[in-house]
Formats: C-alpha cells, sequence, structure tokens
C-alpha cells in the first residue's frame, strides 16, 4: 500500500487576505501564473477533487537539489492556487518515486559498488542497499529524499511505483494501456533509431526466472487475458506473463502518461531536457482518454564547470552539504529565482542566497500588497514569513571570520555583541545560525583560498593615511561615515578605477578578491582592530 505517512493528504488552510488576493489576480509572479493557467484548464474540463499536483523522483542515485527544487517550485503554484481559488478547492501534492525501474549502471557515489554491479537491471527496489541502512537501495534513496523534505516541511504523500505497480493501484489503466498498444507503440516509433524500434514495447515484462527488467521484443499481445508473451532470455521459452500486479512494468515515456491517467495528476513541471518527452507522454495520456496536466519547464542547474548536474555522476551540490552552509530557506529562495533561466549550483552561490533571503524578509513587512505577492519569501513561507531583521550580513560575517582568521563563534559573537550591545545567541538565534554557518564556510572555503599580497608603495601610502584619520575618528561613528572616508582617501589618492582601491583592501587585509561593505565591515570589526590590521598587513 501507498506510504503516505510523511504528510496529511490535504495542507492547512491559506490565511486570506482580502488585499492581497484582489492583487494575486494579476501577479506577474511566475507561481500566480502557473496557478492562473491551472485554473483555466480546471474551468475547461471539470477535474476530480482535490486537485493533484505531483513531482518525480527517479532514485537511481542519491537525492540532490535539483530533486528538492521541484518540489519546493510545485509547492509555491500549490500555494498560489490555493489563494486564488479561496481555499475552496481541496489540493494533494504526490511525491511519486520511480522505484521500479531497472538500475542501468551503478552510480559513481556510492560504496560497495561491486555488489550493485551484480543486480544490475532489477528493479530498484530489489537490489540490496549498498548503505546497508534499507532492505533495497531503492528504499534507502527514497528514505534520503523523504528525510529532507519532511525536514523541510513540506506538505506531501509519498508514492512508490513499486507499491502502485504490485497493489493493483495501476491495473485498471495499464489494461487501458493493452488495449491500446499499437496507438501508444505508434506515438514512440517514430522517436527511435532503427534497431531500437524493432525490439520497442511500452511494457516492460520482469523476468520470473532473473528478476530484471526486460526490454525484449513482445511478441504477442492478448487483451483479453490481460497478458503479454515474449521469450525470456533466461530461459529462452516463450513466457506469458499478465500486465497487472506488477508483473510488467512501462518504459517510462509510456509510464508517465499512464501515471497521470491512473493518478488523476492535474499538474506537474519537468526540466527543459524533458519538454520532448512531456509532449510525448501528453498525446499517450489523451490516447487514454485523459487530459494531460498542465505545468511549465523549468532550466537546470549547472555545476562549477557549466556541465548538467547527475544525480549517478554526483557532481554539482547535495542537498546536504547546502544545508551544512545554509538555511534551506536560501536554497528555496535559488529555487524561486529565474526557474527559466539556468544557474550554476555551486558552494559560492551560497553566501549571495543567504544575504538576498535575508533582505527580502526584512523588506517584506515594508511593501504594499503588489510587492509582498512579488516577494520570494511569501512564496517560500507559503504567505506567512517569520519577522526577523538581522543587522550583519552574511557576507559580512565572513569576512569577520575572514580578517579575525577565527572559527570560533564564541570569538564572532564577541564582536557582534559590541556592534549591538544586548545582543546575544538566545535572543538572536537566526543570527547565531548564521555565525555558525559563517564559520563553517570560512574554515571550509575562504581560509583554504586566502592569498594575501603586499601592497603597492601606492597602496600601502592611502592604508596609512587611512589608518591615520581612522584614529581620529569619533569612536561612535557608523558605517556611513566610515565609508565615506574610504572613499574619501580613495580619491585623493587617484585610484582610477576606484574599485582597484577597494580591490586593494580586500587582497592586501583580507587576503581575498572581494568583500563587503568596507565602512559596515570597520564598524562590526572595530576601528582599533582595523587600524592594526592595516599596521600587520603593511609590515608583512
Amino acid at each position: 500500500m501507498t506510504d503516505t505517512s510523511s504528510a496529511s493528504p490535504t495542507s492547512k488552510a491559506v490565511p486570506l487576505d482580502p488585499a492581497l488576493l484582489d492583487v494575486a489576480k494579476d501577479s506577474k509572479a511566475w507561481p500566480f501564473e502557473e496557478a492562473r493557467k491551472l485554473i483555466a484548464r480546471l474551468e475547461e474540463t471539470p477535474a476530480q477533487s482535490p486537485v493533484i499536483f505531483e513531482t518525480g523522483y527517479g532514485p537511481s542515485g542519491l537525492p540532490h537539489i535539483g530533486t528538492f527544487g521541484e518540489v519546493a517550485r510545485t509547492t509555491m503554484v500549490r500555494h498560489a492556487f490555493r489563494l486564488l481559488t479561496e481555499d475552496k478547492v481541496p489540493t494533494r501534492l504526490i511525491c511519486f518515486s520511480d522505484d521500479m525501474d531497472g538500475l542501468r549502471k551503478v552510480p559513481d557515489n556510492i560504496p560497495n559498488k561491486e555488489m550493485v554491479a551484480e543486480h544490475l537491471g532489477k528493479p530498484l527496489t530489489q537490489i540490496p542497499d549498498p548503505f546497508g541502512e534499507h532492505p533495497s537501495f531503492g528504499q534507502h534513496n527514497n528514505a534520503r529524499l523523504r528525510a529532507f523534505l519532511d525536514a523541510f516541511g513540506f506538505e506531501y504523500e509519498f508514492f512508490s511505483a513499486t507499491d502502485c505497480y504490485r497493489s493493483g493501484r495501476f491495473d485498471k489503466t495499464l489494461l487501458k494501456v493493452l488495449q491500446h498498444y499499437e496507438a501508444v507503440r505508434d506515438v514512440i516509433l517514430p522517436t527511435l533509431g532503427p534497431e531500437r524500434r524493432a525490439t520497442y514495447s511500452p511494457f516492460l515484462p520482469i523476468s520470473p526466472e532473473t528478476g530484471e527488467v526486460l526490454q525484449v521484443p513482445i511478441i504477442d499481445v492478448d487483451t483479453d487475458a490481460g497478458a503479454v508473451r515474449f521469450k525470456d532470455p533466461a530461459t529462452d521459452k516463450l513466457t506469458q506473463l499478465p500486465v497487472t500486479g506488477g508483473h510488467c512494468k512501462l518504459q517510462w515515456k509510456a509510464d508517465w502518461a499512464m501515471r497521470w491517467v491512473a493518478l488523476g495528476v492535474d499538474y506537474e513541471m519537468a526540466g527543459k531536457d524533458l519538454i520532448d518527452s512531456v509532449k510525448l507522454s501528453s498525446r499517450i495520456a489523451k490516447i487514454l482518454g485523459a487530459n494531460p496536466p498542465e505545468g511549465f519547464n523549468y532550466e537546470l542547474f549547472l555545476d562549477e564547470n557549466g556541465e548538467k548536474i547527475s544525480k549517478s555522476r554526483g557532481n554539482g551540490l547535495t542537498i546536504d552539504e547546502w544545508l551544512r552552509y545554509a538555511a534551506p530557506e536560501s536554497l528555496a529562495l535559488y529555487m524561486f529565482q529565474s526557474p527559466r533561466k539556468a544557474k550554476r549550483l555551486y558552494f559560492d552561490v551560497i553566501p549571495k542566497a543567504v544575504d538576498e533571503y535575508v533582505g527580502h524578509l526584512a523588506a517584506y513587512p515594508k511593501e504594499e500588497p503588489e510587492a509582498q505577492l512579488r516577494n520570494p519569501v511569501w512564496h517560500i513561507h507559503s504567505g506567512e514569513p517569520p519577522k526577523a531583521e538581522l543587522p550583519i550580513s552574511f557576507a559580512l560575517l565572513l569576512n569577520l571570520a575572514s580578517a579575525s582568521n577565527s572559527e570560533d563563534s564564541d570569538v564572532l559573537w564577541g564582536f557582534i555583541k559590541r556592534y549591538c550591545p544586548g545582543a546575544t545567541p538566545e535572543e538572536h538565534p537566526l543570527l547565531d545560525q548564521m555565525v555558525g554557518f559563517a564559520v563553517r564556510y570560512f574554515h571550509d572555503f575562504v581560509k583554504p583560498a586566502k592569498k594575501y599580497r603586499d601592497a603597492t608603495p601606492e597602496e600601502a601610502a592611502a592604508m596609512r593615511e587611512l589608518s591615520e584619520k581612522l584614529g581620529a575618528l569619533d569612536p561612535s561613528a557608523d558605517s556611513t561615515e566610515i565609508q565615506n572616508l574610504v572613499y574619501e582617501i580613495g580619491k585623493t589618492h587617484e585610484f582610477e578605477p576606484l574599485r582597484s582601491w577597494f580591490g586593494a583592501l580586500y587582497e592586501v587585509l583580507l587576503g581575498q578578491t572581494q568583500g563587503p561593505r568596507f565602512g559596515s565591515f570597520i564598524e562590526l570589526y572595530g576601528i582599533d582592530e582595523t587600524r592594526k590590521l592595516i599596521a600587520e598587513s603593511l609590515s608583512r
């Protein structure tokens, strides 16, 4: 039976604000644009209740951030839909795992590869777990996915292909595919090469002898018996299997369409690389008498080298790696921004994502309703963003750690308490969390990459003057006054362009090519400490 223990079938009621509702009807935020498309579709073709949103997951490799992104984005569309329908239309979100798929190659990023290699071709839920934690490899990867989705607080139902096929949930629709066998086959055949076309069948029998998912020619289709006949390579004998009860599975394009029909899916998005597959599966869904779901195609994430992220290769960031350095809300922000634009997904995007999230969070209470519905935090937090204004950015914390060369949160808090008297980790848990993330990020990425250089004579002269004038400032000078002083000295010493002066400060004092607004850094780090830093740097 399908496991839905991870969440309730329908989500909690949306707090409805009439002002927001009026604005939402014309909002240009992409989740609202998607929600309006779904509403228009439902007006033309009245759907079942509740409306079904779906995301798909192929557990042949460990879950990666792209998988999370699909669930996060679909959740955003779901919430926008619920606001536009005033929460009068029940909704469900199904997270579907194609764990009955046959494993075609051993992933690079798992242990016990030799053991897994012995089971190639079998359904993922019939392959032993190389990590030794679950009954099968498929169940291990499913658990990893669910653990993260649960930690983030998504409301969803988890469906396993293995459970759906074996329990009979798909039987009625599988028999319908069998009845339209030739029509379904004719949709796919033109897309295949001559060799594959000769053996293609939408049905993949599972060998009773070896347990492997077989890609073999189907010799005969018996619609009365609900079965297919084929020659099993293990025995070289003609074998008949019912297409129901988990004895066969479908090739994935036909499988995708069958799933839409069987589960009544109304909305599912997919990566840009699946545009053609969406079209083919939509044609098959129509052959089966159903209207294919609404959805849109998002761009794919790229690794540090600009290559597509792959589950099996394990390139790019993992979910756990992002969460080592930042809260999941910053990741959700990265998913919200420009979903139709290809973006690099690597460690160096994390600090900016964190600061942009904090900035959007601080801006939200001051915005008009129209701007609030464009603000990513409204979509990230399903209309109820928390209140949080942080006086210190993540980039500034990183540079504080860099200047002090400290990997101790208490040291950073010492600076923070002087900058914000009365601030404590207990009273500012979000800031304390950011301090911990900053310490880890500094240790793993900033510190190993530090490359100090000596100041040129011109730069050294400017820095000495900066130190002298900082010493003459009132100790209570704020970041704006300090920043103006830094600008003034850069202009006086005729740095052209002026950014080369700031570049010199970062490279000579901090050992990095870029940094924060320097006035804010000095205010936080301290005037005396900055003067000491300049003296030590110039004496190297």
